[in-house]
């Protein structure tokens, strides 16, 4: 396995040529989406290596993904072909005012097909970080089961585990089953990264500390919240038991176009920072830096930046004066 390992479900997205309703949009562009993939992405580009355990179909879809998959330099020897389940997609529309609408296309879909069985078979050498999102262990009975394996064996090899809870409501059976299943999943791994409104909903705490308290409390050792437009607050425990709070503005962006996969974004910043053992502040840093790049471009992953690029852009662009962040948080995704 590569240094870093995640799973999940890669998918064709059909972003709208022009601005409306999904029901009335007659061209779409074709871009390729999922959380997952988009981090495995960002996480390339940025110098380290990635494996992603997934199946796709036999179909065209598939084969494009796999394709895109190796053109990026992510390793795709656990992405499976299935021939009886296919390739889920989504359609998603352009808006410049609020999140884009978002309309799946993947019950039945391959990656939901995936089991514990698979995750048994991987061999974890060499691996240093598990990535997971609540997406994946939602597709299914058996990608959820599939999903407390891999936790199991990343104990096993000694890996660090970051989770981004990365809510859809739509693909659980109700909201006490997606908090319940979420929080369990959370309180296995290492490094969770929950944005302000999903750290909400999931614990009932409505401060960023008491969100980070929560998980804590709960068995994670670090916990990130993600304040949107105001920045990111970072809550550690250090080995002698001491707790220790970082808080970091974001970047200022005049022109957001596209809000969706700026968490994960944040979430290569995160990664690639604790790989490169980096400040509590650093990654921070790095990881807002992202996410302000990645709302300013329509694809969920092709602005995901080099080492080159991010440099530039942390260079040139001036964080959020204090006076800008008086309502820290209300603003936060």
């Amino acid at each position: 396995m590569s240094e870093v390992i995640t799973i999940g479900e890669p998918m064709i997205m059909f972003v709208a040529d022009a601005a409306g309703d999904l029901k009335n949009v007659q061209h779409f562009t074709r871009y390729i989406a999922g959380a997952e993939v988009n981090v495995s992405v960002g996480v390339t580009r940025l110098g380290h290596r990635v494996s992603l355990i997934s199946e796709v179909g036999h179909d065209p879809f598939g084969a494009y993904i796999r394709q895109f998959l190796e053109h990026e330099g992510i390793e795709t020897e656990a992405v499976a072909v299935s021939n009886e389940h296919p390739t889920g997609f989504q359609l998603k529309s352009k808006t410049e005012v609020d999140d884009p609408e978002v309309v799946y296309f993947r019950k039945g879909s391959a990656a939901s097909r995936l089991n514990a069985e698979r995750i048994e078979r991987f061999d974890f050498s060499g691996a240093k970080l598990l990535h997971l999102t609540g997406i994946f262990p939602a597709l299914s009975a058996e990608t959820f089961e599939a999903t407390l394996k891999l936790i199991e064996k990343a104990r096993e090899n000694h890996l660090l585990i970051t989770f981004d809870p990365n809510l859809r409501p739509t693909l659980w059976s109700d909201e006490a089953t997606m908090i319940k299943r979420i929080n369990q999943l959370a309180g296995r791994c290492d490094v969770v990264l929950p944005g302000f409104r999903e750290g909400k909903r999931l614990t009932g705490r409505t401060t960023r500390e008491a969100i980070a308290d929560f998980y804590l409390s709960n068995g994670a050792k670090t916990v990130i919240v993600k304040l949107g437009s105001t920045g990111a607050y970072c809550k550690r425990q250090q080995s002698d038991g001491q707790f220790v709070e970082t808080l970091v503005p974001s970047f200022r962006v005049d022109h957001v176009v596209d809000t969706v996969g700026a968490g994960d974004g944040f979430a290569v910043g995160v990664i690639t920072g604790l790989l490169e053992a980096l400040s509590d502040k650093k990654i921070l840093e790095r990881a807002n830096a992202i996410g302000a790049i990645q709302v300013q471009h329509i694809s969920d992953n092709e602005a995901l930046p080099s080492r080159n690029q991010l440099a530039a852009f942390i260079e040139k662009t001036a964080h959020q004066t204090p006076e800008n962040q008086a309502n820290d948080g209300l603003q936060a995704i």
